[in-house]
């Protein structure tokens, strides 16, 4: 029996077993909405870490000035609307009024200063905006004004993106914290507040309805969406192990299950209480993240050895099985279907695998068997799938690989390290990008070669950075997409990441159980059960 056989076969049995469903009365059953998310929530910094768990829990929590919509256009949040000045340097915002935080002060302007700050270190957005910055300062308590030394005329999408970090407003004795420790104090200005003394990392997060907090009544969608909650309690409770989950979701103990693993949605749709569907027709890319400072990824040719030997299909089918509408090869790093999607300077990802040519370019490369430190989570069945297939690639090569089993929560703390493999580092980890975060070079954090300031595993390109910058300056849509075709070449060229190639997940949840919005995250506001 394979492992997809047997994960179906046990999700059946558990499924039919007739496990009983938590106590509670008819009433707050109806308004508890119990959500299975893709891992444990370890941390709650959404500005430490880049991890999608804890963006989407903190989503719930944390407010943020603009957000954008399913078109990624950005629309105001928090904020009741702004000005800029007719050279595109000075713009002015106001902020509505009756924002609260969770310990029920006033969100003021200057707790938004704050926040601003402590995120731009840690985006590539607010990177870019804080080295062209020459003021942000309060005004006064709901006004706040941004000066900059040159135009910079996507800074509403920087504040109301998808991808991490999202600029959520603290108050500002939480976001005095420095960008590169963690917070320790959970205090938000969104819909939802995060109950401390419930939380049990492993086990279970809860939120809990903010009555303070007055949406917007604008309608909307994705992070731009009126936040109503129609709910007044979010239970997230981790299952690692996806035919519990199956089992747990058929039995009527949990509400909406954030990403079935594809083995198990035939079994999943079979029952009539049960709704399953593409979370995001975005999808996703899967990477193989490299660690450029240390050997043996600091070698160009050692890098560019793993983009010549890799199988996009095995990684691809290791995630979502034989249906082939589920995934698409991937010579390059933007999101197929979209405007920007390129396939230049690809080729090295198409045709016949060629390992031989491969171990050749390892030597040429300097590759001398030193340990290769993959760091594999297996609590998270996007990480551990293609995890096994790079130990077998790397294998096969003659790499020697140290495969280091652990959690989603120890690779979100580990991968920040920057030591040698051999001294508490690493050599490379799995994840995967949002195809919303992948449509152009704007808020790509992964795709970013800026070195010491670029992503987990310090890429460094000139020629990835002289396309990102043409990009940000094109005139128009041809000048735009001349500019990703410079980007994917130089990025494949010198191996920002692999990727792995382009797929996509489900969403699954009980049929008394509406309002889910498909987009990169879970959106909880709107989601009700009856």
């Amino acid at each position: 029996m394979d492992r997809r056989q047997f994960l179906q076969t046990g999700a059946a049995l558990a499924g039919s077993a007739g496990f009983a469903a938590p106590a509670l009365s008819q009433g707050a059953a109806a308004r508890t909405l119990r959500f299975v998310p893709q891992a444990n929530l370890a941390n709650f910094d959404p500005i430490w870490g880049t991890q999608y768990v804890v963006r989407n829990a903190s989503a719930m929590v944390w407010d943020t000035l603009y957000g954008v919509d399913d078109t990624l256009t950005p629309r105001p949040q928090m904020v009741e609307g702004h000005t800029t000045s007719q050279d595109g340097l000075t713009w002015t915002f106001t902020l509505r009024p009756n924002l609260r935080f969770h310990d029920n002060e006033p969100v003021l302007a200057r707790d938004v200063v704050a926040s601003i700050t402590r995120w731009m270190p840690r985006d590539p957005m607010g990177q870019m905006i804080r080295a062209i910055q020459n003021e942000l300062v309060a005004v006064d308590d709901r006004t706040f004004r941004w000066v900059l030394r040159s135009p910079y005329p996507k800074l509403l999408y920087a504040l109301g993106k998808t991808n991490t970090p999202i600029c959520f407003i603290m108050p500002e004795r939480i976001a005095r914290t420095d960008p590169f420790q963690q917070i320790g104090e959970y205090v938000g200005s969104g819909p939802m507040r995060f109950i401390r003394n419930e939380w049990v990392p492993g086990a279970r997060s809860v939120f809990q309805k903010f009555d303070g907090y007055v949406p917007r009544d604008n309608g909307g969608t994705w992070l731009s969406a009126s936040k109503r909650m129609m709910v007044d309690r979010v239970e997230w409770i981790v299952m690692p192990d996806p035919a519990t989950a199956a089992s747990a979701l058929q039995n009527n103990e949990i509400d909406w299950w954030e990403n079935p693993i594809t083995d198990l949605v035939p079994l999943l749709r079979r029952n009539r209480r049960v709704q399953v569907d593409i979370a995001d027709p975005l999808g996703n890319i899967g990477s193989f993240r490299m660690n450029h400072l240390h050997k043996p990824f600091n070698s160009q040719k050692v890098r560019q050895a793993i983009l010549m030997a890799m199988s996009q299909e095995d990684y691809m089918t290791a995630l979502v099985g034989s249906d082939s509408a589920l995934w698409k090869p991937l010579p390059g790093f933007f999101t197929p279907g979209t405007p920007g999607y390129t396939e230049a300077g690809g080729d090295i990802l198409k045709g016949r695998r060629d390992i031989d040519a491969a171990k050749r370019l390892l030597a040429e490369g300097g590759y001398a068997g030193e340990p290769v430190t993959c760091i594999v989570a297996q609590d998270q069945p996007i990480t551990k799938a293609q995890g096994d297939v790079t130990a077998d690639l790397l294998r096969r090569l003659g790499m020697n690989v140290d495969f280091v089993a652990t959690d989603w929560g120890t690779t979100g703390q580990r991968r920040a390290m920057r030591n040698p493999p051999g001294q508490g580092g690493w050599s490379m980890f799995h994840t995967w990008h949002a195809g919303a975060d992948c449509v152009n070079p704007a808020a790509y954090n992964a795709l970013r070669a800026t070195g010491e300031r670029a992503w987990f595993g310090w890429p460094d390109s000139a020629e990835v950075e002289a396309g990102v910058d043409e990009w940000f300056a094109a005139p128009d849509a041809a000048a735009e997409k001349a500019a990703m075709d410079k980007v994917n070449a130089a990025a494949i060229r010198d191996v920002v990441y692999a990727p792995t190639g382009f797929f996509l997940g489900y969403t699954a949840w009980r049929s008394n159980v509406t309002g889910i919005q498909k987009g990169p995250l879970p959106f909880f506001w709107g989601v009700s059960k009856s």
